[in-house]
């Protein structure tokens, strides 16, 4: 009988305790104690369900081609549960202009952009996005193809740099800054672009040009058909809902903080805060450490000061308001899926703490399911300083800023009908440049740990996608041995 702690129920720690049961019922010889400080497991996925809204406090779906998450809702019987996103609907838009005096104008991106890349120039050329500069430098950066595949780097660089690289300071600030904010809450210039960009740095080894590489791309995908995001109808956290039910109860322990692990010869030992679901310290052959990742920095202080050292690394937070309309003509909003806010640009004048808005979707439109008939809802999302500011605000204050920053882009807006408000302190890691190699080294030194795992958004990658793989592939390296 092998015991196994995981130490950390978000979901990555949910992955590996559904693998660890899913290994059990197949006969593999295993006890496990799922230990989470919060009364509630899953993290920042959370789903809240009131009045006929779908309101997703956390991430709202995942990115489709990323394969873990939507094989694994399959596994978990969820096959008419699996929503794609409208892509027919599917228009970003970028607020410009906007400073103390001016709300500024929402201008769509234009068609065939991933990320900060065209695949249409001819799009492109019609966007009024861009100023004529940021057009040739687009058409540059394909002629420039030879040219920046024979200057690729030999180490990492700030997604600031890489962006600058192919397509000059505009584009950076109005599509590259606001995009990358949007995912990770953080600074471009710091950002590893090797840890956050992987898919663009192998096309620029290949191809140098960014567009001609995308392009190509595009021709050796033609006639796949898929939906950028993927979600469930009734809400990402019922993948957390249905792995937990098939996790045995006896293996969860809720409120338990874990204060030490200790290496014990061949075996580990967990101690947490005495309570009704703790008993102290408990010994096990291996722990899987899917705690936030300064919290395990601080366990992983006294096992290896070398390993927590790697695992120093500055995290964003995060703050999420919605707003659940009952009347969709009373709040109208352009046909998309939302806006994004370059960092530069202030919303709001009053210069209160909250002023600084990094993107809103406009939920019911991006995924259907939502809201009730005829019902609208918008999500706010705050990062970086902005939302270290509101950290310490009442939820009232928060939703008022946040009303208060969607109406002067949008226009007036009624009273909500459901407003829903959360907080994520330090959630998202900021992966600065040399990620990956700290990331290396960090291995190197666990394999000299055996028995202990590192999982969660500090290392291999944010997205659910990214987290489920994880869990579940340390599972499958563990029980193999």
């Amino acid at each position: 009988m092998k015991r196994i702690a995981v130490v950390g129920g978000g979901m990555a720690g949910v992955a590996a305790a559904y693998e660890l049961a899913r290994c059990a019922r197949e006969g593999a010889e295993l006890e496990v104690v799922l230990f989470e400080r919060s009364l509630r497991l899953g993290g920042i996925v959370e789903t809240v369900r009131k009045g006929g809204y779908v309101i997703e406090c956390g991430p709202d779906g995942w990115v489709t081609e990323k394969p873990w998450a939507l094989e694994l809702a399959r596994e978990l019987g969820l096959d008419d549960e699996i929503l794609g996103s409208n892509d027919d609907q599917r228009k970003t838009y970028v607020l410009v202009g906007a400073s103390s005096e001016h709300a500024g104008t929402l201008q769509v991106m234009p068609d065939g952009m991933r990320m900060m890349v065209p695949m249409d120039l001819e799009a492109l050329e019609a966007s009024p996005l861009f100023s004529a500069e940021a057009k040739r430098a687009y058409r540059g950066e394909v002629e420039r193809a030879e040219q920046l595949k024979a200057a690729v780097p030999e180490s990492d660089e700030s997604v600031a740099s890489f962006v600058r690289r192919h397509f000059g300071d505009e584009v950076l600030e109005k599509l590259g800054a606001p995009l990358l904010s949007g995912v990770f809450g953080g600074d471009v210039a710091t950002l590893s672009v090797r840890a956050v960009m992987a898919p663009f740095v192998a096309m620029e080894r290949e191809y140098g040009s960014l567009i001609m590489g995308l392009q190509r791309r595009g021709e050796k995908q033609q006639g796949a058909k898929s939906t950028v995001f993927t979600s469930l109808r009734s809400g990402t956290a019922t993948l957390v809902e249905r792995m937990v039910a098939t996790i045995p109860p006896e293996w969860i322990r809720l409120g338990a903080t874990v204060r030490t692990i200790a290496r014990d010869g061949q075996r580990w030992t967990v101690g947490c805060s005495e309570g009704e679901q703790c008993r102290g310290s408990d010994r096990f052959d291996a722990v899987m450490l899917a705690a936030p990742v300064d919290v395990a920095r601080s366990l992983m202080e006294r096992v290896s000061a070398e390993a927590a050292a790697l695992m120093t690394m500055e995290a964003s937070s995060a703050v999420v308001v919605a707003f659940g309309f009952p009347d969709a003509t009373k709040v109208p909003v352009p046909a998309g899926f939302g806006f994004l806010v370059p960092p530069v640009s202030s919303v709001g004048s009053s210069g209160r703490a909250g002023s600084m808005l990094l993107a809103a979707t406009f939920v019911d439109q991006k995924y259907d399911c939502r809201v009730p008939t005829g019902g609208r809802l918008l999500r706010a999302f705050f990062g970086g300083a902005a939302a270290e500011r509101l950290m310490g605000c009442g939820n009232d204050e928060i939703a008022a800023l946040a009303r208060m920053a969607l109406a002067r882009i949008l226009g007036p807006l009624p009273d909500a009908e459901v407003t829903v408000v959360r907080r994520w302190p330090r959630s998202l890691p900021q992966y600065a440049v040399g990620h990956l190699e700290r990331m290396a080294k960090l291995d190197e030194l666990l394999d000299e740990l055996p028995g202990l795992y590192l999982l969660g958004n500090g290392y291999r990658g944010v997205g659910l996608p990214d987290l489920i793989r994880d869990g579940r592939q340390a599972v499958r390296a563990y029980v193999r041995g």
